[in-house]
């Protein structure tokens, strides 16, 4: 066959295949999308800064948390700001407040991703259970979900910390289970659009139990929402634990450094120095900030019709 025979025929362009988001994956397409989105970058990258932070407090952290040597040195009517010894002052109670900063991000990191975790794994039984199963079990999960669903988040954790004993353990539960209902209703309408799908009704045209089409199949392809959802939560998490923090709910180990805790410590020294609550508070806003650009992003990226 000569090189003339491949020509196409006269009066009948070739066509290329495109290179762009049509020929590329799904995957593939949606981090070129991700790659595109100002926010989302800004979003990942703040993430990052704070993972790494809370990551490697020890090694950036110059003292240990909650070390009080330096408390002669705080008065009633002055508390010692930035130094070349510590950079960003002292606290009330003459710990060093960068030092505090740095552990608190990683408390915070550590509290709000297992009560996430939590949160994802159990509202994705019930989601399962509901989405794949439905009839009576649907019906019963739901009901459940709905009364979780009337309470609002905080007050459910508020309510949960207090009954429990004051921990980081306490904490994670108590975000955990207002997350569940989320996590729950989100799977469960993923799981029912799935279900009337070509290849659903393939595999059970084909004899496949429900289970292997809902566990194998069906959850696979509903776990892209349930991700996205989990980024965003994460920075709710984090507010969350702040607030229990500053509720007196959280870990009553004064060497437990919280940006929550912090927060409370400020109020009597507002007057004398107010970056003992400005340092916390933007770490805090900041930390769910950068949540929540991500997790926007991500929803814009995994979005089919957003493919253009």
């Amino acid at each position: 066959m000569s090189a003339l025979d491949a020509l196409p025929p006269e009066g009948v362009q070739a066509v290329e295949s495109p290179r762009g988001e049509a020929g590329a994956g799904p995957w593939r397409s949606a981090l070129r999308r991700f790659r595109r989105n100002p926010a989302g970058i800004v979003g990942a990258v703040i993430v990052l800064l704070f993972v790494l932070v809370a990551i490697l407090a020890p090694v950036l952290a110059p003292y240990r948390p909650a070390t009080s040597e330096w408390f002669a040195q705080v008065t009633p009517g002055n508390v010692p700001g930035p130094s070349a010894e510590h950079p960003l002052g002292l606290d009330s109670f003459g710990s060093d407040l960068l030092t505090q900063l740095l552990y608190g991000a990683r408390n915070s990191l550590v509290i709000g991703v297992v009560s996430t975790g939590i949160g994802l794994a159990v509202g994705a039984v019930l989601g399962v259970l509901a989405g794949g199963l439905g009839g009576w079990v649907d019906t019963l999960v739901m009901r459940v979900v709905d009364v979780l669903l009337s309470i609002p988040a905080l007050l459910l954790a508020v309510s949960i910390a207090a009954v429990l004993t004051r921990s980081s353990f306490s904490i994670m539960l108590a975000i955990a289970a207002a997350q569940v209902p989320i996590f729950a209703r989100l799977l469960r309408a993923s799981l029912l659009a799935q279900r009337g799908q070509d290849y659903v009704v393939a595999l059970r045209s084909l004899g496949l139990r429900r289970s292997r089409i809902v566990v194998g199949h069906m959850l696979p392809n509903s776990l892209g929402p349930v991700l996205v959802q989990a980024t965003l939560v994460l920075a709710t998490a984090v507010i969350e634990v702040a607030a229990l923090s500053f509720l007196g709910l959280g870990d009553p180990n004064p060497a437990v450094a919280e940006w929550g805790r912090m927060l409370v410590r400020a109020q009597d020294r507002l007057d004398q120095a107010p970056m003992l609550a400005v340092y916390p508070g933007l770490c805090i806003a900041v930390t769910a900030l950068g949540f929540t650009l991500l997790g926007e992003a991500l929803r814009e990226s995994l979005d089919p019709r957003n493919r253009r």
